[in-house]
């Protein structure tokens, strides 16, 4: 671990550690690697809050040693966030007014539960603020409450008792029966938290933010729980220890429940989230991954009924030939007239397969298509989801700057089956429909993950440095939007490139960028069929050596390559 992590501070990215850098990290793969850097990411963040809770403590004076080693040896944030709350600023609560009237002295004479006359120790508290006993009793009381619920073992115990018996509940806000009706099951919805399946909860925390719903977390015995906690703070049966247990109520309804049922909120919606971003992510990798068709000619069609259905026609490298419109459903049913185009294009332009979106119309297209018995031409049905995102975006202007947003969407569907890896890093990976609730979840861990898995995904796969374009190459380990516009920039101005080294000539590319990149490119231009995998460079350059030992040369290996 401790490699890795070293790898990971000198700015080693994740699939650059896991492919070549086994021998260091005692061969873990790319997932064990990712969950290092995230355990290390939250112990960085671990670290520096300890510091700045030291930091404000010792402001105020009150930093011990003991405190401090308590502090340095704590490793649980809740748990560091408790030691922490005694020391923290707070605002005027009932605790501090009932202080800036005087009544701390009776809170700690009530707080050693002696057998005193508690009234009349509370009548010396009386005054233009403090008008009665009562008023003097309920207010060290509030301050008893604020000490427990300040108390560590007090919140563990209550935090035990979540844990244990945690159970959700929602009820109907009323009112909204109608305009809620499909949130139904949750009107009146009970069942033990950690039960609770990540869909459900989202889907009742979506129908809370909307304010269908009230949710509540609590142990399904509170009266157990407030035991438990008198059992801690009550030691006799003294008029004092009956305030004390009158406050450690309070306590516990007032200030620790609420504040560990916010814990708990926070928790279970931390877990949804994971289990979410999860499925959104395995989902994403299927997609990416999916088999290319690979260098063929194609028609993609993006069906519809009204509008009719958006007809293009691509090249082997998913270059737009031409495109049209036909409208074989209803209204028009010029089921002839669309039979006849999609013949003559498919003749003039050698089609060898149609990729067909499955949005609307998406079966009656591909029926229409078959009937027509194109010879030699597969169909495909093909996910459009995310195309309408890709159609409007600036990267699609760029590249096809003089058609509309139909024409557009109609080739992505296109150029997802030749290549859906290479088309479908042009596209917000949230846009492209992989999963539920996905405005529901943590929206940074979505994106992160998400731009994790396609940068997996594209590393995994390798580009062709000569022909990957900017945003398949923005993926690669070690480069960024930058140094990919700089790649092809370069690519523009000198022609393909002849091996990765000349990748050292790019602008701002340097030897740590270099390192980071090199060994996820391929270059497949039919000189260096040596160079045509995705091995290291290192690799490469040990195996030209090999070959000058062997008196061979390039073209040696070519022709032992066509004889094989």
């Amino acid at each position: 671990m401790k490699n890795t992590i070293k790898l990971i501070d000198d700015g080693a990215t994740v699939p650059f550690i896991s492919r070549y850098r086994k021998e260091a990290t005692g061969n873990l793969d790319e997932v064990k690697v990712a969950q290092i850097k995230e355990l290390y990411s939250r112990y960085t963040e671990l670290i520096a809050r300890k510091q700045t809770i030291l930091k404000n403590i010792n402001e105020r004076g009150a930093l011990t040693e003991e405190l401090k080693h308590k502090i340095e040896n704590c490793w649980e944030p809740n748990l560091l966030e408790d030691i922490y709350l005694p020391f923290k600023p707070k605002r005027m609560t009932r605790a501090a007014k009932a202080r800036e009237n005087g009544l701390e002295p009776l809170a700690k004479m009530l707080m050693k539960q002696n057998a005193f006359d508690v009234e009349s120790a509370a009548k010396a508290y009386i005054s233009e603020k403090i008008t009665s006993v009562d008023d003097a009793l309920q207010g060290a009381r509030d301050i008893i409450a604020e000490w427990i619920s300040e108390d560590s073992s007090a919140r563990d115990i209550v935090r035990s008792s979540f844990e244990r018996r945690g159970i959700i509940t929602s009820k109907i806000v009323k009112g909204k029966e109608i305009e809620g009706a499909k949130y139904k099951d949750y009107f009146d919805w009970e069942e033990p938290l950690s039960r609770c399946p990540s869909h459900r909860l989202l889907a009742m925390r979506r129908a809370e933010r909307e304010g269908i719903i009230k949710i509540t977390i609590s142990p399904d015995n509170a009266e157990a729980t407030i035991e438990k906690l008198s059992r801690r703070f009550v030691r006799n049966s003294t008029p004092s220890s009956r305030n004390v247990s009158l406050a450690v109520s309070d306590a516990y309804k007032r200030l620790i429940e609420p504040s560990i049922e916010t814990e708990f909120g926070g928790f279970s919606k931390e877990k949804a989230d994971t289990e979410a971003i999860k499925v959104f992510a395995d989902n994403l990798r299927q997609l990416l991954l999916s088999a290319p068709l690979g260098q063929h000619r194609v028609m993609a069609i993006d069906p519809g009924f009204r509008t009719g259905c958006k007809v293009v026609c691509l090249d082997q490298q998913g270059t737009l030939l031409c495109n049209d419109v036909i409208y074989p459903h209803a209204p028009q049913n010029d089921v002839n007239g669309a039979a006849a185009l999609v013949k003559r294009l498919s003749a003039k332009y050698d089609i060898e397969a149609v990729a067909i979106g499955n949005g609307t119309a998406s079966r009656e297209t591909e029926q229409f298509v078959r009937d027509l018995n194109l010879p030699e031409v597969k169909i495909f049905v093909v996910s459009e989801d995310g195309a309408s995102i890709y159609s409007a975006s600036k990267i699609a202007r760029e590249e096809l700057p003089e058609y509309d947003v139909t024409v557009r969407g109609a080739v992505s569907i296109g150029r997802r089956l030749i290549d859906p890896l290479a088309e479908l890093v042009k596209i917000d990976p949230k846009s492209i429909g992989v999963g539920q609730y996905q405005h529901d979840v943590d929206q940074t861990r979505l994106r992160d993950a998400l731009n994790a898995t396609v940068e997996s995904c594209v590393n995994s796969v390798g580009v062709n440095l000569n022909t990957a374009s900017k945003h398949l190459l923005t993926y690669i380990s070690g480069l960024g939007p930058s140094l990919a516009q700089n790649i092809v920039d370069y690519r523009t101005e000198n022609g393909a490139f002849s091996s990765r080294n000349e990748l050292l000539n790019v602008a701002k590319m340097g030897k740590k960028s270099f390192e980071q990149c090199a060994g996820f490119m391929r270059i497949l231009d039919g000189d260096n069929p040596l160079d045509a995998t995705s091995v290291h460079p290192e690799s490469y350059d040990a195996t030209m050596k090999l070959l000058e030992k062997l008196g061979m040369t390039m073209d040696d290996v070519k022709e032992l390559q066509k004889k094989a």
